[in-house]
């Protein structure tokens, strides 16, 4: 009796408290507001404080905040963040009333993006063009990276590799031929063309795009297939241009370096009247190379026009050119699959080969408002992309193989390759948030459509040959590496014209249950059409199809789905745990001639996002496992049951499975002081693949039609790291600008990138006699910078690998391209 009568005494105690805690604060009130900078434009991520209260907050993207269940009374509000003049007010809170306060910084939109939007700031708070909703990432539940303006600067970044490496769980893989475009591994997958976007709409990444002039680069890592469709597991990758401002200004700069680098650049930006403002950035780069005889020439331009109908409806054009002419190079080749140190700079393709690409894009985006809550987005898109090539290809000097050449010879085959692509992206975004009782939607619904049409030729060569070989070199042998030096001749015999339709409809939904709780939930359709390939007879005009077991088109379609738990205990650490769907499409056919079905991979992540020290540093750690039930392998026999040669040829009787880990570090711990780092950890392996089996094969002969023999076949071995994937990155970048004094303007800074074990060459099977593997190790390089501002004035200065690192990057067992010794780099600018 007296323990039922305790409880009952505990229960109502405790229901006093609730009864009062929630009658006090009923009696609280609040303080909101809007912060926009000196121009007029909202200022968003600025932190908002209640002096000796503890209660903070930050400002959205629209430059608002709220700050609730504040007692009545007399308070001073504080403003302040990175690049922003601390400011104060004294605000008076009543009782159930909402106390309205605004402040108009001292600076510009132009000043704060310099300084803070696109600095080393916290990337949790600033929404990504990618998620194609203003969603923070502190309520993803999906790891994202930010590399800023800032950054790119700083480290005097020419190619997205250089962005890239400052982004861990995103590893360069190699650069096949050195023009063909970069190859990127995320958690272990390949990024392939349909990962590369630009300003959110699928971009090509042929001629290496220019990223020197860039606003920012965004990394959406795992799936993102929700979104996009028909995207690789491992990550997506945006590149952002600079946008318009309404108000005049520019930089123009000079940029130098090792081996005859000269890079100018030219910016402009301003208004042209009070609702139309245009950006006009131009760069030229000429430089050669380490590497012996090899050459880029590079004209960029980038124009964009912005027009502010209304305070609601804005219109975007952006338009850029790149004309990339570079030499082809495969790098130094291998020997009986071995890397024969034959000299960093040895060059042993043609003299006379070449690489021209021309790439020009336009897009329109018209974004209006419909009110505070529901906006929408039309996105239209249109790319051109031209490439012509002629070389020697790569290579490999290969007596494993039993080939009649000599220790050290390989031949060089000729390739004579011209292609346009025309690709089309369309969009519509619609988001808005509402409330169903006390829960809180954040609703995204989209759909969108990709075209693309290319068209490629075939050649012959001297007297109509089908195959040319330039002749054989000796790897080991300098003086064989020029060859004859005659360019043979190339004509083109047939024309392929090969188009794709791509088309999704998606609906995601944040729901926000509590302050604490909440769940990202969505799902998208896909649909994809790849029609036959047409060939044209050149001389006889004669069409074709291309030829496969269903005679028609290819058609694919799939639903992918997304689902995310995020606790977030305080407002500044998010605990979240997700499972997301990838839709993969697969390349070549059956042994049939059927087209292959999509794979489709399951993602499961989890991990934790921080805010330390008043959003000063920033700290996210995430684990993820990615399986593919569905693994396209070149086919071990043929339809005729005899051993298949034919890479085009495939069966979907793999397994793979990769886990990894990834940390994120980002600070600005005192002004002036900026950091990033991160480190990740990949294992991404075989998990299933065909046992080793003998099989019986017919063998005809003239005189016993039914003889057969046996053939011995297997899959990869189970167990074993993919070939290009790296198991270790990590990377750390320190910049700090002194900000008083006689040295004030002063800027130091370094970085290091360690890149760890990684596998070049084929992954072994269950029945080789040999390996093909080519083990590569670790290593590490070291950057150092440093620079001085004065004025509107800057100058900065790099070494580049600083202790000279030896290594390779390798495609399969020919391309073997060194990493860049060590180099000197210097900008010099002026922001007008």
């Amino acid at each position: 009796m007296y323990k039922k009568f305790t409880q009952i005494f505990n229960c109502l105690l405790l229901c006093l408290f609730f009864a009062g805690t929630v009658s006090a604060q009923s009696q609280n009130g609040s303080v909101s507001g809007t912060i926009k900078t000196s121009d007029g434009n909202p200022a968003a991520y600025v932190s908002v404080g209640l002096k000796n209260t503890g209660k903070r907050t930050q400002t959205d993207e629209k430059g608002n905040f709220l700050i609730k269940n504040v007692a009545p009374g007399s308070y001073i509000i504080k403003i302040s963040a990175i690049g922003v003049s601390v400011q104060e007010k004294q605000v008076a809170v009543t009782a159930n009333q909402v106390s309205q306060i605004t402040f108009s910084t001292t600076e510009s939109s132009s000043q704060l993006d310099e300084v803070a939007i696109n600095g080393y700031r916290t990337p949790n708070k600033k929404p990504v063009n990618l998620g194609k909703i203003a969603i923070a990432p502190m309520d993803l539940p999906q790891s994202v990276q930010i590399i800023g303006n800032q950054v790119i600067t700083d480290q005097q970044a020419n190619r997205l590799s250089d962005v890239l490496k400052n982004v861990n769980g995103v590893a360069f893989g190699e650069n096949r031929g050195s023009v063909s475009g970069e190859t990127f591994f995320a958690r272990g997958y390949s990024l392939g063309a349909n990962n590369i976007f630009k300003n959110g709409s699928r971009a090509t990444s042929g001629g290496m795009p220019e990223t020197s002039t860039l606003e920012s680069v965004e990394v959406l890592k795992g799936s993102a297939a929700l979104l996009y469709g028909g995207v690789t597991g491992g990550a997506v990758v945006n590149l952002v241009t600079k946008k318009p401002k309404f108000e005049y200004g520019g930089e123009v700069s000079m940029r130098g370096g090792s081996y005859d680098l000269y890079k100018p650049t030219l910016d402009l930006y301003g208004p042209i009247s009070k609702k139309l403002a245009f950006r006009a950035i131009g760069t030229y780069e000429n430089a050669g190379s380490f590497r012996n005889s090899v050459k880029s020439n590079r004209i960029y331009v980038n124009p964009s026009l912005l027009y502010k109908i209304s305070e609601k409806t804005d219109i975007l054009l952006q338009g850029d050119y790149l004309k990339s002419d570079m030499t082809p190079d495969f790098g130094i080749g291998t020997v009986n699959n071995q890397i024969i140190d034959i000299g960093r700079g040895a060059f042993v393709n043609a003299p006379w080969a070449y690489n021209q690409t021309n790439t020009v894009t336009s897009q329109l985006s018209i974004n209006h408002k419909f009110n505070d809550s529901w906006k929408i987005n039309v996105l239209a898109n249109i790319q051109s992309y031209n490439r012509n090539y002629f070389s020697a290809e790569r290579p490999f000097a290969d007596q494993l193989a039993a080939t009649a050449l000599p220790y050290g010879f390989a031949q060089r085959n000729v390739t004579r390759s011209k292609s346009k692509e025309f690709t089309y992206n369309e969009q519509i975004n619609l988001n808005g948030s509402f409330k169903t009782g006390s829960i809180s939607h954040t609703l995204l619904v989209g759909a969108d459509a990709d075209q693309s049409k290319t068209t490629s030729g075939t050649f012959t060569f001297n007297n109509n040959l089908t195959a040319f070989n330039y002749g054989n070199v000796n790897l080991l042998d300098p003086s064989s590496y020029f060859g004859s030096g005659i360019e043979p001749s190339a004509t083109m015999t047939t024309q392929t014209f090969a188009p794709l339709y791509r088309m999704g409809t998606f609906v995601q939904d944040l729901i926000s249950i509590t302050d604490q709780f909440k769940v990202l939930a969505g799902v998208r359709y896909t649909f994809q059409k790849t029609p036959r390939t047409v060939t044209t007879n050149l001389a006889t005009g004669v069409q074709s199809l291309s030829v496969n077991s269903l005679d028609k088109s290819k058609v694919e379609s799939a639903f992918t789905p997304k689902f995310g738990l995020i606790y977030q205990p305080l407002k500044t650490t998010s605990i979240y745990a997700s499972y997301a769907s990838n839709f993969i499409q697969n390349t070549g056919t059956d042994i049939n001639l059927a087209p292959l079905d999509p794979s489709t991979v399951d993602q499961y992540e989890a991990g934790v996002k921080n805010d330390l020290f008043k959003g000063r540093l920033s700290v996210n750690l995430t684990w993820y496992r990615i399986s593919n039930d569905k693994f396209a392998q070149q086919a071990l026999i043929n339809a005729q049951g005899t051993p298949n040669v034919d890479a085009t040829i495939k069966e979907l009787n793999g397994k793979t499975l990769s886990d990894g880990l990834e940390l994120d570090i980002t600070g600005t711990i005192v002004k002036g002081l900026n950091f990033i780092a991160g480190y990740s950890y990949n294992f991404i392996r075989y998990t299933e693949t065909r046992d080793r089996t003998i099989l019986t094969v017919p063998a005809p002969t003239a005189t016993n039609p039914n003889a057969t023999r046996s053939v011995t076949v297997g899959g990869t071995i189970e167990g074993q790291r993919l070939v290009g994937s790296t198991k270790n990155t990590a990377n750390g970048t320190l910049f700090y600008t002194f900000q008083e004094g006689s040295i004030k303007g002063l800027k130091l800074g370094a970085s290091a990138y360690y890149t760890g074990d990684r596998n070049g060459g084929y992954n072994d099977t269950k029945i080789q006699a040999y390996s093909r593997l080519i083990p590569l190790n670790s290593f590490t390089t070291f950057d150092f910078s440093a620079g001085y501002t004065w004025k509107k004035v800057s100058l900065l200065a790099k070494v580049a690998n600083i202790t000279n690192e030896l290594n390779y990057f390798v495609h399969e067992n020919y391309s073997v391209n060194p990493i860049p010794p060590r180099q000197f780099m210097t900008t010099l600018s002026y922001k007008f």
